[in-house]
């Protein structure tokens, strides 16, 4: 046997094993989600609502065999599974990938994601697109608060300080484009954990690609010729227009320049800084 020969069957042999490794080490867990979804696919199948339900909207609670005579139910044909309007990314702020496929699959940490892209650009689906993921936490995006229950949440292999690869930033734009394309989600819907909650979270961090993705169609960037605001133009209604939570002006501040201009560090307004704030506004206001 040649040796190109050898090293193949070593080599496919090495991989059928790891393989066959992570199956079994995420067994668990993979048994577990399975049967959540059915417990779910349960609640749905359910005609009634629950009791609690029921009290919370001050009607008594159905009898034992769940029936009452002033309540009925009527079938409308006109539905279809929510689906997610937002696309949140993320950085793991973990040393391995292990380490984060471990820490989405034990119950007690009561976090996860949709996806987690590791550094050589594979892609790992932890959850149903259509399922809400723990990812965003307490957040705030415009009017919206609860950001789980619209988003899905992407997570890339990285602790925060290194760059990102470029076998992760190509593979997320594929998976982005197919999401996009999939579920509708506008342009200016691909934002990061760090924007929708200031002073809290960081996450893609300054070393994420914004700009890149912006120029495929994956969050808004602004303009190579900028313009000087208007000396009426307030800072802070500008943050809010593109969705900011100003409740804390200085955190908001930083986001916006952690993700537009990561080359500012302080929560002071520059010239260019406040030239690139009001040229989002713009765009935003004529969306």
């Amino acid at each position: 046997m040649h040796l190109k020969h050898v090293l193949y069957a070593f080599f496919v042999s090495a991989f059928f094993l790891s393989a066959c490794a992570s199956k079994k080490q995420f067994a668990d867990s993979n048994k577990i989600y399975e049967k959540q979804v059915e417990q779910l696919a349960e609640v749905i199948k359910q005609p009634l609502p629950s009791p609690q339900l029921m009290a919370s909207a001050g009607l008594p609670s159905p009898g034992v065999e769940g029936q009452r005579k002033d309540f009925e139910w009527v079938g409308t044909v006109n539905f279809s599974m929510r689906k997610p309007n937002f696309v949140i990314l993320h950085h793991t702020a973990q040393d391995s990938i292990q380490q984060t496929l471990r820490t989405f699959t034990l119950e007690r940490t009561q976090v996860s994601a949709h996806y987690i892209i590791d550094k050589e650009g594979k892609v790992y689906q932890l959850l149903n697109d259509y399922l809400r993921a723990w990812h965003a936490g307490n957040g705030r995006w415009g009017s919206v608060t609860d950001l789980n229950s619209i988003s899905l949440g992407i997570e890339m292999d990285n602790n925060g300080k290194d760059p990102y690869t470029e076998p992760q930033i190509t593979n997320l734009l594929t998976l982005l484009d197919t999401l996009k394309i999939n579920y509708n989600i506008p342009t200016e819907n691909f934002i990061g954990h760090g924007d929708v909650a200031p002073g809290r979270k960081v996450d893609p961090g300054a070393n994420f690609p914004w700009k890149r993705l912006a120029e495929k169609g994956f969050g808004l960037w602004y303009d190579d010729i900028l313009a000087a605001p208007p000396t009426t133009f307030n800072p802070l209604d500008g943050l809010r227009i593109l969705g900011y939570d100003t409740r804390n002006a200085s955190a908001a501040i930083l986001a916006f320049k952690r993700h537009y201009v990561p080359t500012e560090t302080t929560e002071e307004w520059t010239p260019f800084a406040l030239s690139i704030l009001y040229n989002l506004y713009i765009k935003k206001t004529t969306l």
